[in-house]
This record gives structure tokens, sequence and C-alpha cells, in this order.
């Protein structure tokens, strides 16, 4: 195994050019991979294929730490948070010199994942000389939601609390309207060690449209070492500290409610006469 890690820097892609090194009739594949979130138990039948019949592996270096003796033997392209599109352009640029590549993404890649990135780099005078096949994975909504117990079982709205790549304004909208339409709010990414207001805020305006007895719940780590699991009330939600970026807060709806320590939404079945 092979390792080439990277740390910050400018990628400028638009001066890449990319070129096949194994001649120009040659196809490379480039497979994106949901890993699920981070159990090797969770990762399905797919993407282990794809990863064992991979050459190249890109990936951030934490989720290719959590593929552990699946990359033995393979070139790893591996880099910190923020650099996407750096590991992006360089499995595009693996895939075009003929090699069969993944490029790694935790949950699904389609979901705040790898895929979008990807798709929008390739260039269409090469998207006929790489086969693109995106493997989908198990995403922290629904990760989360299984070890909360039932609170997704209506409609629900997913809503990323960073501001990296959105402005605040149009998250803390989105967050309302949500509200509004009373969804279910599954919040990604509410905190990191230097991004504390936009949780705060976040807090600040759901309280606005649930009542303080709303069930939410707050998973950390889900199905990775360290896993933590609370369920409680909005009114008490806001004093919880230890959130951070593997944290996933699901919110309740004005009809979720909690049983057996579980959070639940019902579907709206009648189950009056058969509740036990």
């Amino acid at each position: 195994m092979r390792f080439i890690s990277i740390k910050g820097g400018e990628i400028n892609t638009k001066k890449r050019n990319y070129r096949a090194g194994r001649g120009s009739d040659c196809q490379g594949k480039l497979s994106i991979v949901g890993i699920g979130p981070g159990d090797l138990s969770h990762l399905s039948q797919r993407a282990k294929e794809a990863i064992a019949g991979s050459e190249v592996i890109v990936g951030y270096t934490t989720y290719i730490n959590l593929l552990g003796n699946l990359t033995a033997g393979k070139k790893v392209i591996s880099s910190g948070m923020t650099e996407e599109v750096y590991r992006a352009a360089q499995a595009i640029e693996q895939a075009l010199e003929g090699k069969n590549v993944c490029i790694i993404s935790s949950g699904d890649p389609g979901i705040y994942g790898m895929s979008g990135i990807a798709l929008e780099l390739l260039k269409s005078n090469n998207a006929k000389r790489i086969k693109i096949e995106i493997i989908p994975g198990i995403t922290a909504a629904s990760a989360c939601a299984s070890l909360l117990g039932a609170p997704l079982t209506q409609d629900f709205a997913v809503i990323s609390l960073s501001d990296l790549l959105v402005e605040r304004k149009g998250i803390e909208k989105r967050l309302r309207l949500a509200l509004k339409a009373d969804f279910t709010i599954v919040l990604y990414n509410p905190k990191s060690r230097v991004r504390i207001k936009p949780l705060e805020r976040a807090w600040g305006i759901i309280k606005q449209y649930r009542r303080p007895k709303t069930p939410v719940g707050i998973v950390k780590n889900a199905y990775r070492k360290d896993e933590e699991v609370k369920v409680t009330i909005l009114k008490d939600a806001p004093s919880l500290k230890d959130i951070d970026m593997t944290t996933t807060i699901i919110i309740g709806n004005s009809r979720t409610f909690i049983k057996n320590s579980y959070m639940i939404t019902p579907r709206g079945y009648n189950l009056e006469k058969l509740k036990s």
C-alpha cells in the first residue's frame, strides 16, 4: 500500500490537463463509493467489490482509515478536510490514465458527498474515456434514525448547518420553511471547533416553531467507536455541549413522541385498538 498524503495548498483545476497515460483509446474507471456510517459491517457488497477491484483509492484521511485492511495493496491518495475538489481532481486524473479508481465518500456519495464534485469537474471531452459508477451508501440520517427509533417515518428535511459553501441566511431560510411545513428536521454538520454560532442560531429558530417538549435525538459517531445516542426534548437540547461534526441531530415534528426511550413519528395508521 502506497500513501500519498496532501496537506493544504490551493488546487487550480482549470489549468490541469488530464491526459491518458496508457493511450487515448484506453478506458479507466471511477467508482464513487459511499461507505456508510463507517463500520465495515454496514458497507454494501457492491462497495466492497468496487474497493477490492480498484488500483487507486482516493479519500479524506479519516474515511480512508475506516476502511482498514481494504486498502492493502492499493495506491492511496488522502488529504484533509476542505480538500474535496483536490481529491475529485486526483481521482479523475488517475482514471484518465486508465486506472481503476475509487473515490471514497462517507454515508452516501450523492448526499453532501463526492459524486457531485466529481461529475462537475469531469470535462465533456473526457467523459467517454472514463466509466463512472456511483455506489450508494447508508447516509447519516438513516443510520442515526435507526439508533433513535423511528423518527423519520413521515416527511422529513435534511439541512446542513455548515456555512462554508452556503450562506448562513440561506441555511436559516430553509430551516424556517421546513419547520413551518412541520417536517421532521435532520441537522448535519451542526458544529465545529470554530463554527459555533450556526447551531446556537438554529436552536433559537427551532424554538419558535416547536413546543418545548418536542423530542430531539442526538447521535455522535453513529456505528463507530465512541458512539453516543441521546434522546431528549427541545427544552433541554441546547444545553448539551458535546456536539461536533460527527454529530447528527434529529428534531421531531408536531406528532413525534417518545415511547420506551425511542423517538417515534407516527406514519398515520390507526393503531389505537392494537397498542400495548
